[in-house]
């Protein structure tokens, strides 16, 4: 509808409508743990036959809801050195995605079973005591591990005598070819997965299809 104005306009005023609160369908993310000054953490050492020098892995801690009764430490960050430069680019790709995902909270679990997944399709190696790694970034996923069931956030045991006897049960039945030939675990991720007795058993975590 058009309105004629007869008289001189000498002032105006911006007629606003009532506000509504809408409702928003934007899902908020949560805040990231934040780093204090000083962080405690651990430096565990890898040593493959692929290189004459190890690398160092350093995951460092953040304390949560300290002096209360759910007082705990979480991952906050990790870093890896080595005198070897031939893998830098990645190394430093893959530390930073890590610790943005230790920095996000929740569960981080999850990265043992991806980097623990992942082969080097030139082969993988033993570690010192003769267990068989499918690769170097599998080792950096089991520091992982081996951190979090330090510090809590994963249940049970890297190694248990139960596990140790079905290693040295498949190295002396079916050779160390054969252990560096398993299929992928369905439980921990780990191409670990040998022929034992007519069933199928994980080296890694023990998982068994016969109980």
């Amino acid at each position: 509808m058009t309105t004629k104005i007869e008289k001189q306009i000498t002032a105006y005023e911006v007629v606003r409508p009532e506000n509504k609160k809408e409702e928003s369908n934007v899902a908020h993310i949560a805040p990231l743990l934040e780093r204090d000054d000083v962080l405690e953490g651990s430096t565990y050492k890898i040593k493959t036959p692929h290189s004459e020098h190890a690398l160092y892995i350093t995951i460092n801690d953040v304390v949560i809801n300290i002096g209360k009764p759910d007082e705990h430490r979480r991952p906050f960050e990790i870093f890896i050195n080595s005198k070897n430069m031939e893998h830098f680019m990645w190394i430093v790709a893959l530390t930073r995605v890590i610790s943005a995902i230790f920095r996000k909270g929740g569960d981080v679990t999850f990265l043992v079973e991806e980097l623990k997944a992942v082969f080097d399709p030139l082969g993988g190696y033993y570690k010192k005591g003769g267990k068989y790694m499918p690769s170097m970034v599998a080792e950096i996923g089991e520091v992982i591990q081996q951190h979090l069931v330090t510090i809590g956030m994963m249940e049970g045991q890297l190694s248990t005598p139960e596990l140790e006897a079905k290693r040295r049960e498949a190295k002396d039945k079916l050779g160390d070819d054969a252990i560096a030939k398993g299929n992928m675990c369905d439980k921990c991720g780990a191409m670990a997965v040998v022929r034992l007795d007519n069933c199928n058993t994980c080296l890694e975590c023990g998982d068994s299809k016969c109980g």
